[in-house]
């Protein structure tokens, strides 16, 4: 994704499955835009990440790790997949 200063919606989507895809690019990107709210305020909302749940993120890195039920590591769940599937 792209942005640009005072535009809150992304300028570009660009999805590379690294030719391990199945569904076209295209088709993942136009998907993406119809699904979820991308603006800053719609990625902050959806994820949970105006709580203070950055603490536990210092240790062990940011990413691979399973989603918790207080809403920690919110960026590693996969409850838009169905929506995603749907959309394409």
């Amino acid at each position: 994704m792209s942005y640009a200063i005072g535009v809150a919606k992304p300028l570009s989507i660009y999805a590379d499955t690294h030719g391990t895809g199945e569904v076209d690019p295209a088709a993942i990107e136009t998907a993406i835009a119809q699904v979820i709210d991308l603006t800053p305020r719609g990625i902050r909302e959806h994820l949970g990440l105006n709580r203070p749940i950055y603490e536990r993120t210092a240790a062990y890195g940011h990413f691979g790790r399973a989603p918790e039920a207080d809403g920690g590591f919110s960026w590693e769940r996969t409850d838009l997949v169905d929506a995603l599937k749907k959309a394409i």
